[in-house]
């Protein structure tokens, strides 16, 4: 029970940190934030992907302190500060201090996905490891889905730099059962599988053909989330013509389906694993489906209805909640345990091109085209170019993580 509160409490913390990085989406979605800072559709999007400049630049140092010394304490330092520079983004007067606090919310974030990965590969059985892999990243999603509402409101009813302070300092809370419950440093002792296991230079996982489709895949995918994190409040707002209340509604409500679906589709995994099947091929087939379906987003574009859209970004959604437990559960299965933060963050550093490219490229082709069609279009094509790299690159032999090391060479 200890473990399975701490894989909820990792779950909570994500959620926290994913509320931080996304409710810069409500403020630039709207006007009177924009004009204050003179913001053109390119500068909003620049905005939203400061955030990714400096956390994919500190993935792979903080995967390496979290295989080092354990995730408790990297963790707990860099959730206090980041909620910090979260809360104080309220306080900025001026362009260059808002980029400046979303840049350090960026450093100080970097941690969370390798301490969280490191404690559930350390502490969790394969056998039930997608379910706790899915537990973690539905905090992903639920985190935007309930703070989505609460920033629309926020903004409507105080304004948007009250927004930013509360949501940072409500987010201090966390730490206290994560001090108190979570041991700290690794766990002693190693299996006789790991005594065995050969040290695998982290340089050498760039040589593997499995690495390179993970990192593509891992690109596809983010980059429909982070198109969804930073534009899907003012896509409803601009193209559906719904108040920002509403868009907060709508963009909850998909969330929430994302995150139903990573732990239902977690679990499924599991049972077919449980039974026999080959734990590399089951979750590659997971997540190849969960792509498919997410690339119905090209379709909400073309919606004729506001209904239909919401039918669009809800299934879209739901396909990334498929691929979410088994995408990550995946390199945690395929890879040697000694470079598992390592690998987190080299994850961490493909999604995060995706987070700094997606708002960009999504503000530009807005911009240029004067619509949502082309950036919503271009985001299924680079999900279908994530179901080609998992189906012809993440495949191989049935070898256990173990026996990887000849793999890498």
């Amino acid at each position: 029970m200890r473990r399975w509160f701490l894989v909820c409490l990792l779950s909570v913390g994500l959620s926290v940190a994913y509320t931080h990085r996304t409710n810069i989406a409500y403020a630039l979605a709207v006007p009177a934030f924009a004009a204050e800072f003179h913001l053109s559709d390119t500068g909003r999007g620049a905005l939203g992907s400061a955030f990714f400049w400096t956390y994919g630049l500190l993935q792979i140092p903080a995967g390496s302190l979290v295989d080092r010394f354990g995730p408790k304490w990297p963790l707990a330092v860099g959730f206090l500060l980041w909620c910090l520079c979260s809360a104080a983004c309220g306080l900025a007067g001026g362009f260059l201090a808002i980029l400046g606090f979303r840049l350090l919310l960026g450093l100080f974030e970097a941690v969370v996905t390798p301490a969280g990965l490191r404690w559930i590969r350390d502490h969790i059985e394969e056998r039930r490891r997608g379910m706790a892999t899915g537990i973690f990243f539905s905090g992903s999603k639920y985190g935007p889905a309930v703070a989505a509402p609460i920033a629309a409101w926020l903004i409507h009813e105080h304004g948007w730099r009250a927004m930013f302070a509360d949501q940072g300092l409500y987010g201090l809370l966390w730490l206290v059962p994560w001090l108190l419950f979570a041991a700290g440093g690794r766990p002693p002792g190693k299996t006789a599988v790991e005594t065995n296991q050969t040290e695998i230079p982290f340089a050498s996982l760039l040589n593997s053909r499995l690495m390179w489709g993970v990192l593509i895949g891992t690109f596809s995918y983010n980059y429909f989330v982070f198109y969804a994190m930073t534009w899907l409040p003012a896509y409803f707002v601009e193209q559906r013509h719904l108040s920002l209340t509403s868009s907060g509604f709508y963009s909850g409500f998909s969330y929430g389906g994302m995150a139903a679906m990573a732990i239902l589709a977690g679990i499924a995994a599991d049972w077919f694993i449980e039974r026999g099947a080959d734990p590399l091929t089951t979750r590659r087939n997971f997540t190849i489906v969960g792509l498919m379906l997410a690339s119905t987003v090209a379709f909400g574009a073309l919606a004729a209805t506001t209904s239909q859209a919401v039918f669009f970004s809800v299934l879209s959604m739901a396909g990334l909640g498929v691929a979410t437990a088994n995408y990550w559960a995946l390199t945690q299965t395929a890879m040697p345990k000694s470079v598992a933060g390592r690998v987190a963050g080299a994850q961490n550093m493909a999604l995060t091109v995706a987070g700094t490219l997606a708002p960009i490229m999504t503000g530009w082709l807005k911009q240029v085209t004067g619509s949502y069609a082309t950036p919503m279009a271009a985001t299924g094509v680079i999900l279908l170019i994530g179901v080609a790299a998992y189906a012809l690159m993440v495949k191989g032999p049935e070898t256990p993580a173990a026996e990887l090391s000849s793999r890498f060479v």
